[in-house]
């Protein structure tokens, strides 16, 4: 019986396609020359879980560009390739933090609402708790993520996928929707848009509609079930769905109701669209339909010969995941993958897909479509619109290119990079 694929099941089980090892005598049975773990008692219980030792390689990629003047700037990346579902561990998800993490008394940090409202109010933790939350699960997409893929780097360079996208993480956020305390105020009918501000040193700011502060976006308090983690906004943060990373303000300290934007430094100088005819595009919120093939991979360990599982991620912070094609002949021909559980808007869906290698040198990537029909670009497609050196929003498609010799290495769709990253 053979899968939509192309894997028969006989493929599948036959001595070409995968070994068929005989038990060993660890797992036919216990005695004296079983291993120490099968013969003694365990270690005792911890006050708080930790991963396996052997899993120590399981961890974010940290880029720090300005570390000798300013180290607490940069990026702590999410090993995409290491993980599995749709969620995001807390301690992987990825970080992005402009001047370090601040180290906040929750006791003492409170939550401003004023500007154009009726009642202007202060909230502490304490406040916040009592009120009904909800819990949403979430991708959060810093508007830099595949930066290594962008128009600031011309030629492919040899990196793995989180290395490249790690900057997309998801999670189960619980909190209080904004709109509920936005109502409690009473806000006024000329304000338009609001102000988002941070209690970190940099004081990270962003003028948000308010249509949209009103729609899904939430005062999170948890992530994942547990009380959120200092380096992703303790003891509060927003989360706007499906917009631009930038936007869900960490460590939120208040917000005020405006007329129009704010214009701050951190939506005027950085977060912008450089356009190809040199003029600059502002307020690019939402996260453009994307996907990335996951595994394979970049990476130290050559593929083999015989079956290979696909699989990767896709979001759109546009709506949900329409399908996902892939194609192992460099986008000739695609077929459709198989989507995992359930497809909610604004929250990325495990794709699979089951192929047999030959052996032969070849191309694969994947290619999204979401529920409002927008699909997943080619690089040169993406790249043509905007100015050298821009970085932002970038939801190409990736490629993989893997040689005979089963190694894997990024790819990009234009002819001549490809022959100058093969010369080199």
């Amino acid at each position: 019986m053979a899968n939509k694929k192309g894997i028969t099941r006989r493929a599948l089980l036959s001595g070409t396609a995968i070994s068929i090892v005989p038990a060993s005598s660890i797992a036919q049975s216990i005695g004296d020359e079983s291993p120490s773990w099968m013969k003694t008692p365990g270690s005792s219980f911890n006050e708080y879980g930790f991963p396996s030792s052997q899993e120590k390689n399981t961890k974010r990629e940290i880029f720090q560009p300005y570390e000798e003047y300013a180290p607490g700037s940069g990026v702590a990346m999410t090993p995409l390739e290491k993980l599995e579902g749709i969620i995001t561990p807390n301690g992987l998800h990825f970080e992005r933090s402009h001047n370090g993490v601040p180290n906040i008394d929750a006791r003492q940090h409170e939550l401003l609402i004023h500007g154009l409202v009726k009642n202007p109010l202060v909230f502490k933790m304490e406040d916040l708790l009592k009120y009904p939350m909800e819990t949403k699960t979430y991708f959060i997409e810093c508007g830099g993520n595949s930066f290594y893929n962008s128009n600031a780097f011309p030629i492919a360079i040899d990196r793995t996928c989180g290395s490249i996208h790690g900057l997309m993480s998801t999670s189960e956020w619980t909190g209080i929707p904004l709109k509920n305390i936005l109502r409690e105020a009473g806000v006024n009918k000329e304000a338009l848009w609001l102000l988002a501000e941070g209690a970190d040193s940099a004081a990270m700011s962003r003028s948000i509609p308010l249509e949209k502060a009103l729609d899904d976006t939430l005062i999170a308090l948890y992530q994942n079930g547990e009380r959120i983690r200092p380096e992703q906004g303790y003891p509060m943060r927003l989360v706007v769905p499906g917009w631009e990373g930038n936007i869900s303000i960490k460590w939120l300290r208040r917000i005020k109701l405006t007329k129009k934007p704010t214009y701050t430094k951190d939506e005027t100088s950085k977060y912008s669209d450089l356009l190809a005819n040199g003029k600059t595009l502002q307020f690019t919120f939402p996260m453009e339909v994307k996907s990335v093939i996951t595994q394979p991979t970049a990476g130290p360990i050559p593929l083999k010969k015989g079956p290979i599982h696909i699989t990767g991620l896709a979001w759109s912070g546009l709506g949900k995941i329409k399908k996902v094609e892939v194609s192992t002949d460099k986008g000739k021909t695609w077929k459709t993958a198989d989507i995992d559980g359930a497809n909610q808007p604004l929250s990325p869906v495990r794709f699979r897909f089951n192929w047999i290698w030959n052996g032969e040198e070849c191309s694969i990537e994947s290619r999204a479509t979401d529920s409002k029909n927008n699909i997943q670009p080619q690089r040169k497609e993406w790249s043509i619109k905007y100015g050298l050196g821009h970085l932002y929003h970038n939801n190409s498609i990736q490629i993989w290119r893997i040689t005979p010799d089963g190694k894997v290495f990024n790819e990009y769709d234009d002819l001549a990079q490809n022959e100058k990253w093969s010369e080199e």
